[in-house]
């Protein structure tokens, strides 16, 4: 409730005192959230069925943005056929992952699984690399580069495409997670797998599902993003570990609550470089991650879990 609040005092002075720029701060921090609350979402949907970290989740939307270029900047694919494309092509990936890697490793410490997945995201961007090369590539936007003016302040249209497809992703996931059997399967299992054995939930399926669903996730959120950002074969990095911050201040595990973290993130970071030298920025995700912490290790939205000694 503090961090809100100060948040929404932040905000309310960038208004007050700055006007316009105030205003095309926040719009401009809306936009760079929503893209950390997408990635937030691929963390916190396996953790939320699974306990496991999967730092590989940026080089799912890596790859989406390649993917993406590749169809649509070079073989001239049709977006909306790129995009499905691009987007199949990860989720089998991530679920191949799932079968090969983390399976096998299920009985394993949780640590060992996020070593794997670090190794994971390393070999991607070897992988991709050698495809693509290292130099930053453009991806079209889908529906015009021209500014729409804000009351002063603008925004490019792909800013809509990703407020929008954010917004559907949340209530997917949330309509998945609470009103699906799957779901909630998925959920149980996560909170006690073999309670939810007994009653007929199979954890080996509700594993392949998360990081399946977590892989579509990330791709689509680099096709979204691309357009913005640009792509390269390291940008899954930054936004890897910024998708892991927002997902821990927000609460990892919850989907609303990675959109939370998600914004509150991306306006504070874009504050920051309006006040202070850009290079600051970055900083943000590193101090609020280690604050929140120490402070609220739970984060905004999550629940507090008791520890079993």
């Amino acid at each position: 409730m503090i961090t809100g609040l100060a948040v929404a005092a932040v905000i309310a002075a960038s208004l007050i005192f700055k006007g316009s720029t105030g205003l095309q701060w926040i719009l401009s921090g809306l936009t760079v959230g929503s893209i950390y609350a997408l990635i937030a979402m691929g963390f916190s949907v396996i953790y939320a069925s699974t306990r496991v970290i999967n730092f590989a989740q940026g080089e799912f939307a890596m790859l989406g943005g390649m993917l993406i270029y590749t169809f649509s900047g070079r073989a001239h694919i049709p977006t909306a056929l790129g995009f499905v494309l691009a987007v199949i092509i990860v989720t089998l990936l991530g679920a191949g992952f799932e079968r090969v890697a983390i399976h096998p490793l299920r009985k394993s410490n949780v640590i060992t699984m996020i070593i794997v997945t670090i190794g994971f995201s390393i070999f991607l961007r070897a992988v991709a690399k050698w495809v693509w090369g290292s130099d930053t590539v453009p991806v079209a936007s889908f529906s015009g580069d021209k500014p729409i003016r804000i009351f002063g302040a603008s925004l490019v249209p792909q800013s809509f495409w990703v407020f929008g497809f954010t917004a559907l992703a949340v209530v997917l996931v949330f309509l998945f997670f609470n009103r699906t059997l799957l779901g909630k399967g998925m959920r149980a299992a996560a909170g006690n797998a073999d309670a939810a054995s007994l009653v007929g939930v199979n954890p080996s399926t509700t594993s392949l599902t998360a990081w399946t669903l977590a892989a579509a996730l990330g791709a689509a959120a680099g096709i979204v993003i691309a357009p913005i950002k640009f792509v390269a074969i390291d940008v899954g990095v930054m936004l890897g570990l910024k998708g892991f911050s927002a997902a821990v201040l927000g609460g990892l595990g919850s989907a609303p609550g990675a959109v939370v973290g998600g914004l509150v993130l991306g306006i504070l970071e874009t504050m920051v470089a309006g006040v202070f030298p850009s290079g600051y920025k970055d900083a943000v995700a590193f101090l609020i991650l280690i604050l929140v912490l120490l402070v609220r290790p739970q984060g905004l939205l999550g629940k507090r879990e008791s520890v079993k000694v």
